[in-house]
């Protein structure tokens, strides 16, 4: 009998948390996130203080477990980590299981974090900050030279918080829960606002808009603000992802591991691009046509920012979403023909749809937001999706991110050096 098996238990009995644990191999912590997450599904015990499970369905996720190693591997050369949070298929993606853009058209980002967290929907609510963790933050931020980008903002205000939490280093499931709905709000806090009657109150996409801009927020602009956060939560394995698992696979606590995802979010191919894109369309208007920006960009040998995403031979979805709520903002008009010029014009000679980055351009040049709000946009958005895979990293064996080198240097023995 290997170490996640147990001895057949009657298939109409009930299991109690300890013996559903044993069955599965993990924690009793973990058969609670199983049943938050709808893997199990579980009953009060009318005689006692605990939960009880169907030994079948205990016995089902056993099986699936065993075929399913926790281990990473590597499938057509690619590193390869299992996980229940999102799925990219044929030019859709959904968190798990349920449509990442019909969530984000109904839900708002804090609504759908929670969900994916905890796998209960809390609508209306809303996630705030202490302000002993908002005010070291600040201090930290205000310390940082004026030309520091968005990522290096947040990440010194992640590393700040962390220092005012004590409990940082408690991993259980309850305990990451509350750095996540306290770590997202504090970092919008610690960013300047751009309006002296700025008010941190009410969703979070409204009091990020006052650090994006200084100007006023219409209804339709906000919408598509927390439709954007909803739509960056996640989108599986992005290499800044991977780097939060990683430091998760080492025990790292919550506020190191989203530290490891926006060091990695900072490189240009990745949180950066949509600041590209920004630029590019403000050439279009500037120029009045996609042309002449476009054949600048190809002929500097620069790929044109906005376009094409691996994972889609289509239309990215996220664009799709966003590109239909602003034709709803009136200022977004003259950036959203911009980007669609852009788009036409490319398409003359390479079949390349609009991604994320681009919708984001238009939502940040309609709105005089400056080249760099993109990134901030998609760097708190993302802080809710790290926040998922850590929590589900936790319930894997630890160090199991931890591949073997293929060594291709010189053959020992050498020489000692001079």
């Amino acid at each position: 009998m290997t170490d996640h098996e147990a001895a057949p238990t009657h298939p109409d009995r009930r299991l109690s948390t300890k013996e559903a644990a044993e069955l599965l191999g993990v924690k009793p912590e973990t058969v609670y996130a199983y049943v938050s997450r709808g893997q199990l599904s579980s009953r009060r015990d009318p005689g006692g203080r605990g939960s009880t499970f169907d030994a079948k369905e205990v016995a089902a996720l056993a099986r699936r477990n065993r075929r399913e190693p926790s281990g990473s591997s590597h499938i057509g050369g690619e590193l390869s980590v299992r996980t229940r949070i999102t799925l990219i298929d044929k030019d859709r993606y959904y968190f798990r299981g349920v449509d990442a853009t019909a969530l984000a058209a109904r839900h708002s980002y804090e609504e759908i974090a929670e969900w994916l967290w905890t796998g209960r929907l809390r609508p209306g609510i809303t996630f705030t900050a202490p302000d002993t963790s908002v005010a070291i933050a600040r201090r930290a931020v205000d310390a940082l030279p004026e030309h520091s980008g968005p990522t290096d903002r947040l990440r010194v205000a992640t590393i700040a918080a962390a220092t005012a939490d004590p409990l940082r280093f408690d991993l259980s499931q309850d305990a990451v829960l509350g750095t996540a709905r306290t770590l997202i709000p504090t970092l919008v806090a610690a960013l300047p606002p751009l309006r002296r009657d700025h008010r941190d109150e009410g969703p979070l996409a409204r009091r990020l808009w006052g650090r994006l801009t200084g100007r006023a927020p219409d209804a339709a602009s906000l919408r598509v603000l927390d439709t954007a956060l909803g739509l960056l939560i996640d989108h599986d394995l992005a290499a800044s992802t991977l780097a939060v698992r990683v430091a998760a696979s080492a025990r790292a606590h919550a506020y190191a591991a989203v530290s490891a995802g926006l060091g990695v979010l900072e490189g240009p191919l990745h949180g950066a691009a949509s600041g590209l894109a920004h630029r590019l369309l403000l050439d279009v208007l500037d120029q009045g046509s996609a042309g002449p920006v476009v054949a600048d960009e190809l002929r500097s040998g620069r790929r044109i920012p906005g376009l094409g995403h691996r994972l889609y031979p289509g239309e990215d979805p996220r664009a799709r979403a966003l590109f239909t709520l602003l034709e709803e903002v009136p200022d977004a008009a003259p950036a959203l023909a911009a980007a669609h010029d852009v788009v036409a014009t490319t398409a003359r000679h390479t079949p390349l749809h609009a991604n994320v980055d681009l919708a984001l351009a238009v939502l940040t040049v309609a709105s005089g937001m400056p080249a760099s709000a993109g990134e901030t946009v998609f760097a708190v958005a993302r802080t809710a999706g790290w926040i998922a895979h850590v929590l589900e990293e936790y319930e894997e064996r630890p160090l199991r991110m931890r591949p073997s080198g293929r060594y291709v240097g010189a053959r020992p023995p050498q020489p000692l050096p001079r």
